[in-house]
């Protein structure tokens, strides 16, 4: 299996100004071709130390990516890194000084020496070309270690790579994938149940060289799992087994079995299908809910409409919450969270509606009601049900979090799991 290093090149990203957003995608892409890649490093802008990094990932990689310093400006100092590295000069790629030029002409702007030079590159080197920009990518192999050089800005170094230099990858390299990868979306479960419901039989999968990791965000976890072998048809038998595996121990959990299918796309799917249509009525989430909703292409055809009532008046006049009941419970509250979601049902005359009320914080909390406390209000075709986590003191994250509980109980009422999911929150119906 060749193996790669991926460097990224840029103080903006040693900082924080920038985040490097390019690693991950090239790791990414070159895992799913068969590349292991063995590590990733951020570097500042000096030659020094670029030609350090480079000649040590050279001497123990096949393949070397480098992403950055190689604009215009005199803080982009890769390509003169590189050139003095492998000891030549430079040569002027005639397409890419044509390719600059039409550029600069098409804006109406003079061609300056600066712009000229990013032609030229590296003596023996090729100029892999960027339909997206001015700058080149670059590529040069000694002694059957390859060196890849793309510029740092992503959508031209997305470019660069799934064109230019997919096909150089391809030549070198002679193109083979003996792995596949496959990623499960799980909800409204902690990686630790994850891992405890496969301890221990997942040893035998590990051993076959599969690799199994736990990416955790607001709310959920994907699994990913990357089964390599000597052939596609091996794959494909240890992939079965593995999936056989993962339905038995946690696939009431996995909600998506694909890396960009999200939970709110699952959810508009199900309503789809069940030709029911939805409404929100929000108060601590702020609109947040049906902006997820209606972010889903098609989500028209089944998103009726919101209220954001963060007002207790709004509560009132609009969704018709009763004063006394604010008065006697409070806005956070489970009968607040249930009257809110009856009355937006009556306004819309939708078949599912879902409500949230709570203190997102970081102020406003109380003893009985601290921050992060959320009531969350249900109607499934006229059964009312209400819902209560309790999240932290962080105010955006309350609101990501109650809008992932609100998706995923939604999806297991409408799945017919809320009854044999393990961490079901406790249900307190209406």
């Amino acid at each position: 299996m060749y193996t790669t290093k991926i460097l990224a090149i840029g103080n903006e990203l040693l900082i924080g100004d920038t985040v490097n957003t390019n690693a991950s995608w090239i790791g990414q892409f070159l895992s799913e071709r068969g590349f292991r890649i063995t590590g990733s490093a951020v570097i500042r802008d000096d030659a020094d130390t670029i030609r350090q990094e480079i000649r040590e990932s050279m001497n123990s990689n096949d393949l070397t990516v480098v992403t950055g310093g190689l604009g215009p400006t005199h803080d982009d100092v890769t390509k003169h890194a590189v050139a003095e590295l492998f000891g030549v000069g430079y040569e002027v790629d005639e397409a890419v000084l044509k390719h600059v030029a039409e550029i600069f002409s098409r804006r109406g702007f003079e061609l300056s020496e600066l712009n000229r030079a990013q032609a030229a590159v590296p003596a023996g080197s090729k100029a892999l070309f960027n339909k997206m920009g001015t700058a080149p990518g670059i590529w040069l192999e000694q002694d059957g270690h390859y060196l890849a050089l793309l510029p740092g800005v992503p959508y031209e170094m997305k470019w660069i790579f799934e064109h230019s230099l997919s096909e150089q990858l391809a030549t070198s390299f002679r193109w083979v994938q003996p792995s596949v990868t496959r990623y499960y979306r799980t909800a409204g479960v902690p990686e630790s149940f994850l891992s405890e419901r496969m301890v221990g039989d997942l040893q035998e999968y590990l051993r076959e060289g599969t690799e199994i990791a736990y990416l955790p965000a607001p709310g959920e976890v994907t699994l990913r799992a990357t089964v390599f072998g000597e052939n596609r048809e091996e794959i494909d038998r240890r992939l079965n087994r593995l999936e056989s595996f993962l339905d038995e121990r946690i696939g009431a959990v996995i909600y998506a079995r694909t890396r960009d299918e999200r939970l709110e796309d699952v959810l508009v799917r199900l309503l789809q299908e069940r030709g029911h249509t939805v409404s929100t009525a929000e108060s601590c989430t702020g609109g947040l809910l049906s902006d997820t909703l209606t972010n889903v292409p098609g989500s028209s055809a089944v998103v009726l409409g919101g209220v954001v009532a963060y007002a207790n008046e709004v509560k009132e006049n609009v969704l018709g919450v009763r004063a006394e009941t604010l008065a006697k419970y409070g806005a956070v509250s489970r009968q607040v969270a249930l009257e809110m979601v009856a009355g937006v049902v009556k306004l819309t005359g939708s078949d599912v509606a879902v409500s949230t009320t709570g203190v997102a914080g970081p102020g406003g909390g109380s003893p009985e009601k601290p921050v992060g406390t959320v009531w969350i209000g249900f109607s499934v075709e006229g059964r009312l049900f209400a819902v209560n986590p309790v999240f932290s003191k962080d105010r955006r994250l309350n609101k990501t979090l109650t809008v992932q509980v609100a998706l995923e109980t939604l999806r297991r009422e409408l799945t017919g799991y809320k009854d044999r999911l393990p961490y079901q929150l406790k249900r307190w119906e209406g």
